[in-house]
């Protein structure tokens, strides 16, 4: 810059008569009511559970009638609403779309909308323009209203002092936890999540009944937030707790699911509250082109007029629940809600735990009762002191029509009536109104009979706001009564950890393949790929040893493995190594760690629990079970179950039956009976001990249960179509 630009500057500042400011005083002055603006005036919601836009737009359609009327235009309400909010016609109309029963924001909505308001699970579905959807009025908003005419709370001019609006709406509930809230003020934001209406009413009224209810107690009433959209909440009583005592903290939700076996596919049907379907497809579309979601073949979405949906289509044998353990930790399926429980309190920002949240709202629900009873109190003795001058006349009517008869001048009327009578000016001027056919016995008779009415109720609403616990009791009251009529069954259901299905990372990125398992009668295993038996599919065994199952199948699926001890231990395909046909394979036993003399004598591979498949045990004893396979199913990704089976009885053989199979059964005396499986009975009970199948005499024992097709064929003869059924000799 030039040395000439430089001092035209300065004589320019010095002209301008400029002065300096500490930086101090210009945020103190310029910045801080901004700030406060904000905070108070638009984002941070008030102990009625509402910022100001939304209270002014509800307040708005209450004044229109909409709470008794028919649905009016979006656009008029819209309209009517800017004499309150002058921020403009998109803004109030974006805040009255979070409001309706339509784009199911809320538990419990407050407008009921016709037309399309688009959806909060969705950020693409546009809703309609104002002049095209309807609305009113939701009866539920009658609780929101109650008392506001009778001076529950302060009105104050709006913008422009035209009209008036309420500072904060009477509610007679705690809506400030029943309606979820996000706002982001300056230097600080308001993450509010919703409660169970409920479970918010059963708390408040413990918290009106013993103020000093602990926070434990508080949380076996209030289980834990609500979402409108539903959902599974991880719970952690630790953290939820936190956020009970602080109002801070994190919430875990993840997305239900159904399996859909006939498609095979999985149909997702509610997603987290903080999630969209948009993001969700985004980012599964993302890790199928990155070779990362092999297990899917393809995802639509599915929502039609029964509501959400959206459905990912599975390759053949994958496992459903892993493919879902994936989607949640590698999409929004599963994501957090941030709670951050700032409330402004008498115009300040708090940040409240939810018993400090619902110990406010009744310290500023009592005051509103307070003045809406002391408001009926002081009409009921205006309406008594009326009638008090009416029972006077009573006495004399004829006096009262004579003193109005011989009053020249109408001026005169009353004054001639207060001396006449002793009356107020009041009461006198009510009695000079009243209507000449009205001036009878009785007619003045029956008016006076509410005397004693009104003195009664009078007396009560005088010994309520004279007593605190009274008060307090009133709103209980009305608690109960609102929770019986607006109650709702919970939309979001809670699991626990461990009921969460965990897998690691490598896990998540394993590459699946086709692989022969093979397992033999002394306890090898094997797992040999595909690829290496084409050079060979001779299998090295141990002598003596021989192959008691062979199948084909994916590196994905789950073994079981059954054993002599009653006990039942689980691995997945890909935690053993890959085998050769010329090696002897692993020791099982060893591998999982099984206790001494025990060792495995059934071994499947399962993508999925089947109730019509069954686990077939045969006893010692003659007896025999069939037990369904879902029982041996566990959320949790354990790899021991104990008291698999009966113990009462040494085992003999157990079969996987997913179709009915003849066994033959074979006693210590070379006696057998040949029978269909399907003969044997179904027990729910894992540890049930059987009917008989074989009818053994004294020193007798069944030593044998085959499948073999060869010796089935040769005891073709010993068939049997009942049980119990006793020996043949075999051949």
């Amino acid at each position: 810059m030039s040395r000439k630009k430089k001092e035209e500057i300065v004589q320019n500042i010095e002209e301008a008569e400029i002065t300096l400011q500490p930086i101090t005083e210009t945020l103190e002055k310029n910045y801080m009511p901004y700030v406060m603006s904000v905070i108070i005036s638009r984002a941070i919601p008030e102990i009625d559970g509402f910022k100001p836009a939304h209270r002014k737009l509800l307040y708005t359609m209450y004044k229109m009638g909409l709470l008794t009327g028919q649905k009016t235009k979006s656009a008029n309400i819209v309209g009517q609403t800017m004499k309150l909010n002058p921020h403009g016609d998109a803004s109030i109309y974006e805040t009255m779309v979070r409001l309706t029963r339509g784009n199911e924001a809320l538990l419990h909505p407050f407008i009921d909308s016709k037309g399309s308001f688009g959806k909060q699970y969705s950020r693409d579905m546009a809703y309609a323009a104002s002049r095209y959807t309807e609305a009113k009025l939701d009866p539920f908003c009658a609780e929101l209203f109650k008392g506001i005419d009778k001076n529950a709370v302060d009105l104050v001019p709006n913008y422009d002092n035209t009209m008036e609006e309420p500072s904060i709406l009477p509610t007679t509930f705690p809506n400030v936890l029943v309606s979820p809230n996000l706002g982001i003020a300056v230097g600080m934001t308001s993450s509010i999540c919703s409660f169970n209406l409920s479970e918010i009413c059963d708390g408040t009224i413990a918290l009106l009944k013993n103020p000093n209810t602990t926070t434990d107690k508080l949380m076996e009433i209030i289980k834990a937030p609500d979402f409108p959209g539903g959902a599974l909440l991880v719970y952690e009583r630790d953290k939820m707790k936190q956020v009970f005592e602080t109002g801070v903290g994190s919430i875990k939700l993840r997305a239900r699911y159904a399996y859909d076996k006939s498609n095979n596919s999985i149909d997702i049907l509610q997603i987290p509250y903080s999630s969209c379907i948009e993001a969700i497809m985004n980012k599964v579309g993302e890790l199928m082109k990155a070779g990362k979601l092999k297990e899917i073949s393809d995802f639509r979405d599915a929502i039609d007029l029964n509501g959400f949906k959206l459905t990912f289509d599975l390759r053949k044998g994958v496992d459903p629940e892993k493919v879902m353990a994936k989607l949640y930790k590698m999409t929004p399926l599963e994501s957090n809600f941030d709670c951050n429980f700032n409330v402004l309190i008498n115009g300040a920002p708090r940040l409240l735990g939810v018993a400090d949240i619902l110990r406010e709202w009744i310290s500023f629900r009592s005051t509103c009762v307070h003045r809406e009873l002391t408001y009926d109190m002081e009409r009921k003795k205006e309406k008594l002191h009326l009638l008090l001058g009416l029972s006077l006349i009573l006495l004399d009517i004829d006096k009262a029509i004579a003193i109005i008869r011989g009053t020249e001048k109408e001026e005169d009327v009353v004054p001639n009536l207060m001396k006449g009578f002793s009356l107020s000016q009041v009461q006198a001027e009510y009695i000079a109104e009243i209507k000449l056919r009205h001036l009878n016995r009785e007619y003045i008779t029956n008016r006076v009979k509410e005397i004693e009415n009104l003195q009664k109720e009078i007396a009560e609403l005088e010994a309520i706001l004279g007593d605190e616990l009274k008060v307090r009791a009133y709103i209980a009251n009305q608690l109960h009564e609102i929770k019986k009529k607006y109650g709702k069954p919970r939309k979001t259901q809670l699991i626990g950890e461990e009921e969460i299905l965990n897998i690691d990372e490598e896990e998540l990125f394993e590459e699946n393949y086709n692989v022969r398992l093979v397992a033999t009668h002394d306890g090898y295993f094997k797992k040999i790929t595909m690829q290496s038996l084409r050079g060979n599919d001779e299998q090295k065994l141990k002598e003596g040893d021989y192959i008691v199952y062979s199948e084909d199948t994916d590196n994905k699926g789950e073994l079981i493995f059954f054993t002599n001890k009653a006990q039942v231990y689980k691995a997945k395909v890909a935690d053993f190594e890959q085998q050769k046909a010329s090696s002897l394979g692993e020791y099982v036993p060893a591998k999982l760690g099984m206790d001494d003399g025990e060792y495995p004598m059934m071994t499947k591979m399962i993508y999925d629990y089947n109730p019509l498949h069954y686990i077939v045990c045969i006893f010692e004893n003659g007896k025999g079970v069939r037990i369904p396979v879902d029982a041996y199913a566990t959320k949790a990704n354990r790899k021991k179950l104990t008291s698999a089976f009966s113990s009462a009885s040494p085992v003999v053989a157990i079969f996987y039956e997913d179709m009915p199979f003849d066994i033959l059964l074979i006693n210590n005396k070379k006696k057998g009976i040949l029978i269909e499986s399907s003969l044997i009975p179904v027990k729910t009970t894992k540890t049930s001990v059987g009917l008989t199948l074989f009818t053994l005499k004294k020193g007798e024992k069944l030593q044998e249960a085959t499948k073999d097709p060869d010796l089935i064929k040769k005891a073709s003869g010993c068939r049997k179509r009942k049980i119990p059924s006793g020996g043949g000799t075999l051949k």
